[in-house]
């Protein structure tokens, strides 16, 4: 899988997965657009991507503005001339009873994982259509099919990014751009090291989940040599939500 040329857009790759995801573009020669809200973030990633030989572009956005959305987009098009690649990772989730959830706090995270990604892609499609094509991935999650209490905002949003990625696969197919999800599961984005026995072994994979792991699917479903995926959703999970669970 070659990306040596291509250029990529990473939302929320200030830190976590999307810095893994827009690191492991860069060593396998991308372009990448670092892009996130938190503009020091973004700068420490690119500043990594650089001193690895790379070449990165940080920029303040806010996927929830489309006034940030559209300039991103401008800006990645003035700088490299097109888009081949956009990783929809930016999102965030409010963990509070459905009973206190007030409307603002419903909308701040429905306004950025969700419509985030709806702009982005919209506004990404438009770059990559002139040049023939390329390739989407939205960032899901397992929360969208399955759920632990206090957490109605963020599972909306990312069942809602599921449904969004088919869409638009079908939507941007005539235009050769291809979509795609990832639904990550228990991904540790903090000390590894810390993690205790049971939280590895009760994965069937034996292991928490690593930024990488959600990185190295991103190149999956982005290489030219597998441009008959689209409108898939891949779970990567370590197995968890295919086991059943029972109180003992």
């Amino acid at each position: 899988m070659d990306f040596k040329g291509k250029v990529v857009v990473v939302t929320g790759s200030g830190r976590g997965i999307g810095r893994s995801i827009a690191g492991m573009y860069a060593a396998n020669g991308a372009n990448v657009v670092v892009a996130d809200r938190d503009f020091r973030g973004a700068q420490e990633t690119a500043r990594f991507i650089k001193e690895g030989g790379g070449e990165a572009l940080a920029l303040l956005v806010d996927v929830s503005k489309p006034e940030d959305v559209v300039k991103l987009m401008e800006k990645t098009a003035e700088r490299y001339g097109r888009l081949d690649i956009l990783v929809n990772n930016a999102g965030f989730g409010c963990w509070k009873s459905p009973y206190d959830l007030t409307v603002e706090e419903w909308d701040g995270v429905i306004n950025t994982n969700l419509r985030g990604t709806f702009l982005c892609s919209r506004e990404g499609a438009k770059i990559m259509r002139k040049s023939g094509g390329g390739s989407i991935v939205n960032i899901a999650s397992t929360r969208a099919i399955m759920s632990e209490p206090n957490s109605e905002s963020y599972a909306a949003s990312k069942g809602g990014i599921l449904a969004l990625t088919h869409a638009l696969a079908v939507s941007l197919g005539p235009d050769r751009i291809r979509v795609n999800a990832i639904s990550p599961g228990w991904i540790e984005t903090g000390d590894y090291g810390k993690l205790r026995e049971i939280d590895h072994i009760q994965h069937p994979a034996g292991r928490v989940g690593r930024p990488d792991d959600i990185a190295r699917a991103c190149l999956f479903l982005t290489a030219d040599e597998n441009s008959f995926i689209t409108g898939a959703n891949l779970v990567i999970d370590g197995g968890m939500t295919r086991k059943m669970i029972y109180e003992p």
